[in-house]
């Protein structure tokens, strides 16, 4: 039996939001820049745009100027987490270092991380699912990048 989560996730495949130019200027921001205070000041302000066109709660933000978290094998690095949420204190957390080198993770992975991140906020909060990586998420994820003019 397929579960009715997985189902109603793969149904639904946009972001019920209008993109402002204020958020595609955010987005174009966050293109930019590498370091982690300027990163928090607008991906703090994004997301709270987001939200609002959303119409959900405000979900935190923060972000570390440390290591990704990482796990290797053999010598080789075999898992690599670039952020997380946490659904019950509407939390999202991003590490701004490579896992290995500990460089600046480059701008377009910071994004894409930020935005996958609060894909799963709006799935928790607006359509009330276990937020899980079916291609109906996947798909809203595409749908949001694509509405920020992301390409």
């Amino acid at each position: 039996m397929i579960d009715k989560n997985y189902l109603l996730s793969n149904k639904i495949t946009a972001v019920k939001i209008q993109a402002t130019i204020s958020m595609v200027d955010l987005t174009k921001y966050l293109l930019q820049v590498t370091n982690f205070s300027d990163r928090q000041r607008l991906g703090e302000q994004l997301l709270d745009e987001l939200c609002d066109a959303a119409r959900i709660d405000i979900v935190n933000l923060k972000i570390s100027d440390t290591n990704q978290y990482h796990k290797k094998s053999g010598g080789k690095v075999v898992f690599k987490q670039y952020g997380y949420y946490r659904p019950k204190s509407c939390y999202i957390y991003i590490q701004n270092k490579t896992a290995v080198r500990g460089q600046d993770l480059a701008p377009k992975t910071f994004l894409d991380t930020l935005l996958h991140e609060w894909v799963h906020h709006y799935d928790t909060c607006k359509l009330k699912l276990n937020s899980i990586h079916t291609k109906g998420f996947y798909d809203r994820l595409n749908d949001l990048k694509a509405k920020l003019g992301i390409v």
